[in-house]
């Protein structure tokens, strides 16, 4: 992820896995919104529409984008502190691939 959509998907991705306790891949895989400017909001087209309303609701401009490739890319690798095991995920945005060796 670059530019102004990178600590937006941090947060995203890293909040899903801390608070939604989602693996690597899960976290990924979840759909992405963006602020722009104002109360605008993107959200890519397999957002919820159940919190797009909400967010409407609330006075934010919401606009759905057919193509998700801004809103990041990232590829995940855990360790397991109490076993060791690796977890991996990849963007579903763009190619890519876990592969163990």
């Amino acid at each position: 992820m670059g530019g102004y959509m990178q600590p937006q998907g941090h947060v995203q991705v890293v909040t899903a896995m801390l608070e939604d306790q989602l693996n690597p891949q899960a976290a990924l895989d979840m759909p992405r919104w963006k602020w722009t400017k104002g109360k605008t909001i993107e959200v890519e087209a397999d957002f919820p529409n159940h919190l797009a309303l909400a967010l409407a609701r609330r006075g934010h401009d919401i606009v759905k984008v057919a193509d998700s490739i801004s809103f990041g890319r990232g590829q995940i690798i855990l360790r397991d502190p109490k076993t060791g095991v690796l977890q991996g995920g990849t963007e579903p945005r763009t190619d890519g691939a876990v592969v163990p060796w």
